[in-house]
This record gives C-alpha cells, structure tokens and sequence, in this order.
C-alpha cells in the first residue's frame, strides 16, 4: 500500500503543479481581453482595424484550458459540489468507502469512456483521415482564426490528468478504508474538515 500512495503522491504533485500554473492563464486570458478591447476603440478611432479573430478565439482557448486543467485540480482538492448533509457528519472511513466505490463504478470509467470516445474526432481535427491517411487540420471557420486541433487535444489531456487525479483519489481512499492510515491522516488525506467521527 504503501508503494500505491507513494504513485498517488506523485499523480497529486503533478496535478498541484498544473493546477497552480492555471493562475498565469487567467492573467494571459484577462490581458489579452484588456488589449484587444483597447485595440478596438482606437482601432475605431483611428479607422483601422487593430483586432482579429485570433485574438478573440485565442482568449476563448485560453479560457477553454483554465477549465481543462482545472478538472483534476478540483477533484485533488476535494471542491467538487456534493450534496452533503449526511455525507459532512459520516467518519472518514465511510466517506471513503463511498468515494471509492463512486470512483471505481463512475468516475474512472466515465474518464476511460471520454477519452475513448473523443479520441478518433480529435485524431479527425488534426487532419486523419477516416482511410488512415493524413489531410489539413482542422481551422476556425472565422477569417484569421486559430486552428480547432490544439484546443480540441485538451479535451483528451484534461480526461487523462482527471483519470489520474481519479485513480491517485482510489488509492487514499482504499489506505482510509483498510485502516493503513490513522484518522487524522485520513482527514488530511482528503482535506475533510468536518469533525471526525469515529
């Protein structure tokens, strides 16, 4: 078990890694919204166009990979919105139990099931064709738009760091179910902060 959390340790780190740099996507996202406002008014002072698609659609992109990125972030952090009245008041251990089962029966396969089922659409945005053969990407159908294959791609990437996010949750939540941590570990673990109730 122990082995199993030192991989859960290593997923979480990721996951913490990316999730802390999604702060300088907002920044990059609110600036390019801040300058391409700016460019517009003096554009239609000046009579020329100072803006272009690209831009627009790269603040969309942007805004698309701080939600992607986000996903396993949320899930590591335990912010996921739950329904909880009963839920707050169960001891870690039950929590647990439920949270892998709901992991194991819902979340991992929903994960593998996303990934599988976007693959061949996200292969097609990048130019594959059906006949396996390779075509152009596929492009915005705005004039100067940016290429729809990157952002398209994060749909599969936020799905493989959310599946790892789920199996790095199912090991802490199997070491509070057979009792390889204490109870106040088990709190940490999923950053429960009811009271523990044994």
């Amino acid at each position: 078990m122990q082995a199993l959390l030192r991989i859960s340790d290593a997923i979480d780190a990721l996951n913490e890694w990316i999730g802390s740099k999604t702060a300088y996507i907002i920044m990059a996202m609110v600036a390019i919204g801040f300058v391409n406002v700016i460019a517009r008014y003096v554009g239609r002072f000046i009579g020329t166009r100072l803006t272009s698609n690209a831009i627009i659609e790269l603040q969309w992109y942007l805004f698309s990979i701080m939600f992607f990125l986000g996903f396993a972030y949320i899930l590591k952090h335990n912010l996921n919105v739950r329904v909880d009245f009963w839920y707050a008041n169960w001891s870690p251990h039950r929590r647990a139990l439920i949270d892998l089962g709901g992991t194991l029966l819902f979340l991992i396969p929903f994960c593998i099931l996303a990934i599988i089922v976007t693959f061949n659409p996200v292969m097609f945005s990048w130019g594959r064709l059906p006949n396996g053969n390779w075509g152009t990407w596929e492009m915005s159908p705005d004039p100067d738009g940016l290429p729809r294959a990157p952002i398209k791609s994060m749909i599969i990437v936020a799905f493989v760091l959310l599946l790892l996010q789920a199996i790095a949750q199912a090991i802490k939540y199997l070491a509070i179910v057979t009792n390889t941590v204490r109870a106040e570990q088990a709190a940490q673990i999923e950053e429960y902060h009811a009271p523990v109730v044994e």
